[in-house]
């Protein structure tokens, strides 16, 4: 069974759900604070697959995720970068994915950050449905349609940056999802993005939240496989 970590830090609050779409999709998970990592009580060595929940991880103080991605980045900078190296698969979800962009992960090797999530063009939080496009080819998305919906619920989710790495996403295949209904104002209408490797992704909607049919607010014969739960019995399939 393959073993996932979902880390989590003061503020986190997307923790338990992740586990539990983990589980359902057939990982062994487990819940580690990221004072345990950088402590060396927990090795990332020993896992396949690492998540990053939503949340407001630190209460957002420098931005989202800006707190978090520095203890990416300095306290045990050297095993999460060997983790991506070897191919393991990391996911980034809202507040997760504002983690990741801040930490330069998707510009590897350099890690320079020429991308990141900001305030939402309208001021406001948005908590809703969105429709989306799908890069089916992306493994991550095996088995999807290539149009989907699943919630967002966030204030920092506009996705901007130096208009050569804007390009450069684009040029080198790493836009994974895209808004058909932008709520945010992100360039490209970007939803989700994978590293040039394609084993780490980042995406402001939440496939945990739409696991059972009944949880899609739209109409039935729309309900019979959850998109979400697709997202991670592929993450887990492919770890």
């Amino acid at each position: 069974m393959k073993k996932a970590v979902v880390l989590k830090a003061p503020g986190t609050n997307n923790d338990c759900e992740t586990r539990y779409a983990l589980e359902k999709a057939g990982a062994d998970p487990r819940i580690v604070h990221i004072n345990r990592i950088a402590s060396g009580e927990v090795n990332l060595d020993d896992f396949s697959i690492m998540v990053i929940p939503g949340g407001f991880s630190y209460g957002d103080e420098l931005g989202a995720g800006k707190l978090f991605s520095l203890f990416l980045k300095y306290r045990f900078r050297e095993s999460f970068e060997r983790f991506i190296r070897k191919g393991k698969l990391v996911a980034g979800i809202c507040n997760g994915f504002q983690v990741l962009l801040k930490t330069g992960v998707f510009n590897l090797p350099d890690s320079s950050q020429r991308l990141t999530l900001t305030r939402n063009d309208c001021g406001d939080f948005v908590c809703r449905w969105v429709e989306l496009k799908v890069d089916t080819d992306k493994f991550w998305f095996r088995g999807l349609e290539d149009r989907i919906k699943l919630p967002v619920a966030h204030a920092e989710g506009k996705f901007t940056g130096e208009r050569e790495a804007l390009e450069s996403l684009r040029e080198n295949g790493q836009i994974a999802l895209q808004y058909l209904d932008n709520p945010n104002g992100s360039s490209l209408d970007i939803a989700g993005i994978v590293s040039s490797q394609g084993n780490v992704l980042g995406l402001m909607p939440h496939p945990e939240r739409y696991l059972f049919g009944y949880q899609y607010p739209g109409p039935r014969r729309e309900r019979q496989v959850p998109w979400g739960i697709q997202i991670y019995r592929n993450m887990v399939e492919n770890a």
